[in-house]
């Protein structure tokens, strides 16, 4: 019998924490256009925002740096802009997982590991710290400053199985434009979204962190094979009302409930992401960085200095078009 039926009876009988899911079938989202990044010296494109007048990136190799995309061409330039880093709060993880990622950022570089990014109307930035489990804000002055987590986030996240697993901790990031409400994306081994929400001058958790907390595999798109892979985030952004997910195992963008984390519709960009031209030679989704507006979705991919089939070895940034019906499409 075909592993993906066995793979679906099993799903439909087991629950769904534990089971591993066959991803559905969802519609394709129409690539527009497609730009190589010049100009990030470390490469690993991790994070994409619309600031102002132009699209920003961070790269998680690189501690005190942004980048402001020159899209004028269809190669892109990334123009650097520095920031002093203060010293890294400790957000309550083990000393043997801060031992692990201090030597992990010095052999590789990026001792933050910055993923996501994200922009309030205001212009201020929010980077995820992936390897201290911490939020750092840049006002457009270019001044940066630790978020004072709430008491208890980091905490509630590990109690549901979430931040326990090394280079799998916060994974993207949101902002509404406000900067009233904060999410971030746990990436895997559990998955997960957590909630806070500003309270004058400082972020509270209200009715608890943790939103959503699940573990599980799934199976990729055909293409890759029929192993099963952990669920994961990998990319986080929120517009008109709701959270968008980006979901790199099953290649999908996913819109979600922000008050509840529950998923409504997905989005497939397997398609682009999986043609023969544009294949790395890993089993695993390189797409990382996800912005989503009225027009279309932004999605940034992290080559992780491998080159694809066709030679390119920069960070990619893909344009799609919104759904025909647009995101806020009914159910």
């Amino acid at each position: 019998m075909n592993r993906r039926w066995i793979a679906l009876m099993f799903a439909l009988s087991a629950p769904a924490c534990g089971a591993e899911m066959v991803p559905e079938m969802a519609p394709e989202l129409t690539l527009i256009s497609e730009h190589p990044v010049e100009g990030i010296a470390q490469g690993n494109l991790s994070g994409l925002a619309w600031c102002g007048d132009a699209l920003w990136a961070v790269s998680d190799r690189e501690d005190s740096q942004l980048y402001r995309l020159d899209a004028s061409k269809a190669v892109w330039q990334a123009e650097s802009e520095s920031f002093d880093l203060p010293p890294a709060p400790n957000t309550g993880l083990s000393w043997g997982m801060r031992v692990r990622t201090a030597i992990s950022g010095m052999v590789r570089g990026g001792k933050m590991d910055f993923e996501g990014l994200s922009c309030d109307n205001l212009g201020n930035r929010y980077l995820a710290s992936e390897a201290h489990a911490a939020v750092l804000q840049i006002s457009p002055a270019g001044t940066a400053e630790w978020f004072n987590l709430p008491d208890g986030l980091v905490r509630q996240a590990r109690a549901s199985g979430m931040l326990l697993e090394f280079n799998a901790m916060f994974e993207g990031v949101a902002v509404d434009p406000e900067a009233g409400r904060l999410w971030l994306a746990a990436e895997r081994d559990r998955r997960g979204l957590l909630v806070m929400h500003r309270n004058q001058s400082s972020w509270q958790c209200t009715g608890g962190c943790v939103l959503l907390a699940e573990g599980g595999r799934e199976l990729p798109p055909p293409a890759l094979g029929e192993q099963a892979l952990p669920r994961a985030f990998s990319g986080l952004a929120f517009h008109q009302g709701k959270l968008f997910t980006l979901e790199p195992t099953a290649h999908q963008v996913c819109r979600r409930d922000p008050s509840s984390g529950d998923r409504e519709l997905c989005w497939s960009y397997a398609a682009t992401a999986l043609a023969d031209s544009r294949r790395y030679d890993t089993p695993f989704g390189n797409a990382e960085a996800l912005w989503v507006d009225a027009e279309g979705a932004w999605i940034g991919v992290d080559n992780n200095r491998l080159s694809r089939a066709d030679g390119e070895k920069r960070p990619i940034v893909w344009r799609f078009a919104a759904p025909k019906d647009g995101w806020g499409a009914k159910q």
